[in-house]
């Protein structure tokens, strides 16, 4: 064996043994997906719950991937999301029954409300609604919960990621609170809908 087959031989073994760790396989070992981007801004509040606010607002999720020798990577366009209704929290403010989500493009009759791609943007679609509620008699201040709300996880290469839960406000909230004998009549007086908002 020549000098030259003999280095390309050394430099091929020194490669396996650097990607394998030593016989070691860098596996993936966990996904955790989240916000990137809330109608354009990083979101600032508690993470695993984003709203949809606004017709036509958008949420980008983001999909980081732990390998077992602790290294991070960004697998946001290879994962593989799905999107439910929340089987817990599933109606709207109007104690109507959220619709399932729609994957982009938006066009099967009996779904929509939320869109999601196969890049992880959710997006807030015709018909529009609000899953926040406020129980506290007017003259109180506002204490707001949400009643609906739809679930994204990811999934790759076997793993799948926590849930990550979202409210959506993409109309203006009920007035009334309906969820109480008897209502609380006219307790939201100017419809806002969620934490923030001032519809």
């Amino acid at each position: 064996m020549n000098r030259k087959n003999l280095f390309a031989a050394l430099a091929c073994a020194a490669l396996m043994f650097s990607m394998l760790g030593c016989g070691q396989s860098n596996n993936l070992r966990s996904i955790q997906v989240n916000a990137a981007l809330v109608n354009g801004e990083a979101p600032t509040a508690q993470t695993g719950i984003y709203t949809l606010q606004g017709n036509g607002g958008t949420i980008q999720l983001q999909a980081i991937g732990t390998f077992s020798d602790g290294k991070t990577k960004d697998l946001s366009n290879v994962v593989t999301y799905s999107m439910i209704v929340d089987p817990h929290y599933s109606v709207d403010a109007f104690d109507n029954p959220l619709l399932p989500p729609c994957q982009a493009p938006c066009q099967t009759q009996g779904q929509g409300t939320a869109e999601f791609s196969v890049t992880g943007l959710i997006t807030a679609v015709e018909p529009a609604t609000c899953t926040w509620v406020d129980p506290v008699p007017v003259g109180g201040t506002a204490s707001w919960f949400y009643v609906g709300d739809y679930e994204v996880t990811v999934t790759f290469e076997g793993i799948t990621s926590q849930p990550v839960y979202i409210p959506v406000a993409s109309s203006a909230g009920n007035n009334n609170y309906i969820f109480v004998t008897p209502n609380l009549i006219d307790n939201n007086p100017t419809f806002q809908c969620g934490p923030g908002s001032s519809s």
